[in-house]
């Protein structure tokens, strides 16, 4: 018998999904979304191109995933950062930070969490709950879900206008980890109640 039309041999690795998973978010963070096909994050991973076909049916479902992954990351370092005591404007600067903490440590899956590769997400309603739950999760570590809201937009603002290199608050010289501070610095004086 011909050894190369023999019994195929079963598929194995021992953990397929995690692999891809882990080739997938470096590809994303040291070269950019464009770069993130499921042929390099099969090339990267060290298996079949067809391989990541058995846990993602698509490029997009990809993508939906690693950003799932980002919104519960996220979410996590904002329930850690609720858990500051103090005023309000503590808090509001301790999340603040966390958010921004986040983006300096992530900035590309930030862009993919928030931005225009993931066109459907509509079709993909655990994605806008993750989302959600950010909100969700600012509102109760505020204690004020109105309040929560407009630290969110504000610090996911600033984070983009940094990211995008439309304003500069010290990173262009120093890095991107100097926003956790700068971040801090403006939503206490911005969320501050001054007296008249």
């Amino acid at each position: 018998m011909d050894v190369r039309s023999g019994p195929k041999r079963p598929y194995h690795h021992g953990d397929l999904r995690n692999a891809l998973l882990d080739a997938a978010r470096a590809i994303l963070e040291e070269e950019s979304v464009g770069a993130l096909s499921l042929r390099a994050v099969a090339r990267r991973a060290g298996v079949s191109h067809a391989a990541p076909y058995r846990h993602f049916p698509n490029h997009e479902a990809l993508l939906v995933e690693l950003a799932s992954e980002g919104f519960a990351e996220l979410k996590a370092e904002i329930v850690e950062a609720a858990a500051t005591q103090g005023a309000e404007a503590d808090r509001v600067a301790a999340v603040g930070a966390a958010y921004m903490r986040f983006v300096a440590r992530r900035p590309a899956l930030a862009r993919l969490m928030f931005g225009p590769q993931l066109p459907n997400r509509e079709a993909f309603p655990s994605l806008a709950e993750s989302a959600d739950a950010i909100g969700d999760e600012i509102g109760r570590a505020l204690h004020d879900s109105a309040l929560g809201l407009a630290v969110w937009a504000a610090v996911h603002g600033l984070a983009m206008l940094v990211l995008e290199n439309v304003i500069d608050l010290g990173q262009r010289r120093s890095g991107l980890d100097v926003l956790p501070s700068r971040a801090e610095i403006l939503l206490r004086s911005l969320f501050t109640v001054r007296p008249e």
